[in-house]
């Protein structure tokens, strides 16, 4: 399946899955009943301070994505589970910045995808596995 980011101004999609925002602060002019929003993932934002200090400058975004990552890390169960979902089902990460290439949902879908790919590669876990007989 598909880890999509998508602003939260776009209109919903049949191919959106399940829809989490993943901004700490409510989007403007956006009312909760039009976003048809799986959940909002405040725990999965870039800390206040972080956000304050990046304030969207794409000459930042090379210390902020190291520095989010930092953060997101804090969260492990969190980012468990969005991996399993999306091994299952589409998962949108929504948010409202502008620039979608500079931003922290790009930051999580690189995240989660790095975890999806290795999970996939992960060998089986033989520890309850019954040995063979031998002769």
């Amino acid at each position: 399946m598909t880890v999509r980011v998508k602003r939260v101004y776009a209109p919903p999609s049949k191919t959106d899955g399940r829809r989490y925002l993943i901004d700490r602060l409510w989007p403007r002019g956006v009312r909760k009943e039009d976003l048809l929003l799986s959940e909002w993932l405040k725990d999965l934002a870039p800390s206040t301070e972080l956000r304050s200090w990046f304030g969207h400058d794409s000459s930042k975004y090379l210390v902020f994505r190291r520095r989010y990552r930092l953060e997101l890390e804090r969260h492990p169960d969190l980012l468990d589970r969005l991996a399993r979902e999306a091994r299952s089902k589409d998962v949108t990460l929504l948010f409202a910045a502008h620039d979608v290439e500079h931003c922290n949902a790009t930051v999580l879908r690189e995240l989660l995808n790095e975890r999806l790919r290795a999970t996939n590669r992960r060998p089986p876990d033989r520890r309850n596995r019954i040995p063979a007989s031998t002769p």
